[in-house]
């Protein structure tokens, strides 16, 4: 029965490993936003995801049709979106808030198609506590929410357009090919505007800790767990994220969260959990 325990207990270990990595991640990330812009740190940050993913998977690219490519191009754009615009929202509003604002799109994809009467609970929690993130800071950025909203539509986007991925695609091959085109799409903005930061080593180090945080970390520890996890309960654990983008917030940023403001972390984080129980999740990988 020990060893049972033991053996149910790491993968929830390391999912929550993989949670504060990523928040960890996206918190240094911003203390280096005079030094390198959010859009540099996003390509640096897909870029390491990018050639991790491709090391461990080695992709074969032939014997797949142009939908098949069509699906992974898609799946790859929301995948760069989504990081370009939370990045860029993080640059305007609190860790916690951003990211709480962001779980609207996984929310919506989990609350999407429901025909429970009970789940509209759900709907009105998650209102509730978007409502709520205003009442006690009424100087929020609007560009920061406008970000945040952008990356929760591309974080719904992603998440169906993964389901399409993995049916076309065996293990992480998609996801491997996603990272490269995402990569690729930032690309031009950052050698168009931005080149000049790549000349800096600083800004190089900083990348690369910041994918391997962002990134590496939480890939490697999502993709051993969800070897022995069901994907309602990765889900349930992936509902943690605000709370633990808040939590990075008051250590590394020290940015104090209200009375409020926690309190509607709360509601989003319930709805999410209640969500996810209801119909579970699709079975995704940090983006």
């Amino acid at each position: 029965m020990k060893s049972a325990g033991r053996a149910g207990g790491s993968p929830v270990l390391l999912v929550l490993i993989g949670i504060v990595s990523l928040q960890f991640g996206a918190g240094l990330a911003k203390t280096f936003f005079e030094e390198a812009s959010p859009t540099t740190l996003v390509w640096m940050r897909l870029l390491c995801g990018s050639v991790v993913l491709l090391a461990l998977a080695r992709p074969r690219l032939r014997g797949h049709s142009g939908t098949d490519w069509l699906v992974v191009v898609g799946f790859g754009t929301c995948l760069a979106l989504m990081n370009w615009a939370i990045y860029h929202s993080f640059a305007r509003l609190p860790l916690g808030i951003a990211v709480t604002i962001e779980f609207l799109g996984p929310l919506s994809v989990a609350l999407f198609g429901s025909r429970r009467r009970r789940d509209l609970l759900w709907v009105v929690l998650a209102g509730l506590g978007v409502l709520l993130l205003g009442f006690e800071r009424t100087s929020l950025d609007p560009l920061g929410v406008a970000f945040a909203l952008l990356a929760a539509t591309a974080w719904a986007a992603y998440i169906l357009l993964s389901a399409q991925t993995g049916r076309r695609w065996e293990g992480v091959d998609g996801l491997a090919l996603a990272s490269t085109v995402g990569a690729l799409l930032i690309l031009p903005l950052v050698l168009g505007r931005y080149a000049e930061e790549l000349a800096s080593p600083q800004v190089w180090l900083i990348g690369a800790v910041v994918g391997l945080l962002a990134s590496v970390v939480p890939y490697s520890c999502e993709l051993v767990a969800l070897r022995q996890m069901r994907p309602p309960v990765f889900g349930i654990l992936m509902s943690l994220e605000p709370a633990a983008a808040a939590l990075v917030g008051v250590v590394v940023l020290g940015e104090l969260l209200g009375p409020l403001q926690w309190l509607a972390l709360a509601c989003v984080m319930t709805a999410s959990i209640g969500a996810t129980r209801s119909g579970g999740r699709p079975q995704q990988l940090t983006g």
